[in-house]
């Protein structure tokens, strides 16, 4: 049985972040310390708590059952402690301590990045951590303050906030549809090289595609091949502007392309499923400054680059 008498909010922080990082040397680099300091710290923990948390090898740290029950308490508490603190004085309080964000790699790196490099210049007091997932993390995980997500939140405690509208286009390069013709109905799509991108809990190799005349509501499902696939929407896209295919993305990862004429819209009478995007967060988390002010700020400038 764990024994959780003693444990104090800096050793909850402390053990969520060896939990967060692949190894005990990458948890030391976070924390700034010494590897044999966070080791000689965790098992003071399992000393005190009678059970072991991490199961260390040499390059990586795995949670036990009890590592992985204590991380799970531990983030709901420190978030309860964080989110009582700031319900307090929240009027007041200018944002201030550490924001974890989440976002899907390309559009993180293209479009969330730039917006991160501003907001810290508005409120120099907050640190960022930015990570970029190619299958972004469940929300239940509450591994992230903020995670920018294409689809509004499917669970109540989760809180969808709308930046901006977008939709999923197909799309090829001029020089690939000089080569092999351009489609005229998705069934046709099953002739084409199609590049796959797998992502998320997305169905690999499925496109819904729906005519966009009034009235029209039957999606057809077409099942698509290609010999070439990746989780990097950022390479499918630049194999569809080496000419190497059709792909399917989001139309704020593209837009340039189409404007410039590098790529081409095929099937434009059909649309796909949308992909809104949204900032995501905890209901718990709402109150919190330096979420709340992200989130508006987030707001502020996708409605700048969707003018």
């Amino acid at each position: 049985m764990m024994r959780s008498e003693g444990l104090l909010p800096a050793e909850l922080g402390f053990f969520v972040a060896v939990a967060s990082a692949a190894s005990l040397s990458a948890a030391a680099r976070d924390l700034g310390v010494s590897t044999a300091a966070v080791s000689k710290r965790l098992a003071q923990m399992e000393t005190r708590l009678g059970v072991p948390l991490v199961v260390r090898t040499t390059r990586r740290a795995t949670l036990t059952p009890e590592g992985a029950l204590l991380l799970e308490h531990a983030r709901r508490i420190l978030a309860d402690i964080d989110g009582l603190r700031h319900l307090i004085g929240a009027g007041a309080e200018r944002p201030a301590g550490l924001l974890r964000v989440n976002a899907t790699l390309g559009f993180g790196r293209m479009h969330v990045a730039p917006v991160i490099a501003d907001y810290i210049k508005r409120y120099p007091e907050v640190d960022v951590q930015l990570q970029l997932s190619a299958d972004p993390p469940p929300l239940a995980d509450d591994a992230f303050d903020v995670c920018v997500r294409f689809g509004a939140p499917p669970e109540a405690r989760i809180v969808g906030k709308f930046l901006a509208p977008n939709r999923r286009l197909l799309c090829a390069a001029p020089r690939y549809l000089r080569a092999h013709g351009t489609p005229a109905t998705p069934a046709e799509l099953v002739r084409h090289n199609c590049i796959g991108i797998r992502q998320g809990s997305d169905a690999y190799g499925l496109w819904r595609l729906t005519p966009a005349r009034d009235g029209a509501v039957r999606a057809e499902n077409v099942h698509v091949r290609g010999n070439l696939t990746t989780n990097d929407g950022e390479i499918a896209v630049s194999w569809a502007l080496d000419g190497l295919g059709i792909v399917m993305r989001a139309e704020w990862d593209i837009a340039r392309y189409l404007r410039s004429g590098r790529l081409v819209q095929v099937l434009p009478g059909y649309s796909t499923p949308e992909a809104d995007i949204y900032a995501v967060f905890h209901r718990r988390h709402q109150a919190v400054p330096r979420v709340r002010s992200f989130v508006d700020f987030l707001v502020e400038r996708f409605a700048e680059l969707g003018r």
